[in-house]
């Protein structure tokens, strides 16, 4: 299953009061797995940066002032998030700001019924106690020292982390591989087994004389006429 683990800067708090969003970063998990595959832009909010939301992020109006419009970034952000359920941690704030650029825009807002609240998921599983994403990076050993300013792609990046550890993925994971290597007769260090001698060919030599008999109507320049030649 394809999901999209995602996180935004913005120059506020409130989408209603005029604050709008100034950087996306989106991480995509396949099976509960990293694929490499990221979204990542800066956004030109069309307004100043307000010094609390600066202090938070450290984007500034001048490194924003030549980042692309949100305009012009809609459909790339859309084709990359396609229809997958978005991950997000305290995910009202993000889709609130993501849904409000949308509107301005008069493009379809997108389904709450797509989110996956982690802020949601870590409270029902360590309640009363902070679920920040730096107090779960601590609680499931995830390295965030270089998080020294909240930053999109490395808040997505750290959150898909705490997301395949949150729903206990990683643990079935090892689990599932552990069973198979005892199920095999060995270990997770073992090395697989070798039979002790090969199987015979099953290709006979008359299957190689017809098949370098049928390359041969292929021309000098086919392909196969590498493997011929090697082969004789």
């Amino acid at each position: 299953m394809r999901e999209i683990v995602l996180d935004t800067e913005t120059t506020g708090l409130d989408p209603l009061r005029g604050d709008r969003l100034v950087e996306i970063g989106c991480v995509e998990i396949f099976n509960r797995m990293p694929t490499g595959q990221t979204f990542h832009r800066y956004i030109n909010p069309e307004r100043d940066m307000p010094q609390e939301a600066f202090a938070v992020h450290g984007l500034s109006s001048e490194f924003l002032a030549d980042k692309p419009l949100f305009a012009q970034i809609v459909d790339e952000f859309l084709e990359f998030v396609g229809d997958a359920p978005l991950v997000i941690h305290n995910a009202s704030f993000d889709i609130g700001f993501i849904n409000a650029e949308l509107d301005r825009l008069e493009r379809q807002a997108i389904a709450r019924d797509r989110l996956v609240d982690t802020l949601l998921l870590a409270r029902r599983k360590h309640p009363g106690v902070s679920n920040r994403l730096d107090d779960l990076c601590s609680r499931y050993a995830i390295d965030n020292s270089r998080r020294t300013k909240h930053g999109a792609l490395l808040d997505a990046e750290l959150l898909a982390e705490v997301y395949i550890d949150l729903i206990g993925a990683r643990q079935s994971q090892l689990i599932l591989v552990e069973t198979v290597a005892r199920q095999s007769g060995g270990t997770l260090d073992t090395p697989r087994r070798q039979r002790p001698s090969p199987l015979a060919p099953r290709v006979t030599d008359a299957d190689r004389i017809a098949h370098r008999d049928f390359v041969a109507t292929l021309g000098e320049k086919a392909i196969w006429m590498e493997f011929v030649g090697n082969e004789a």
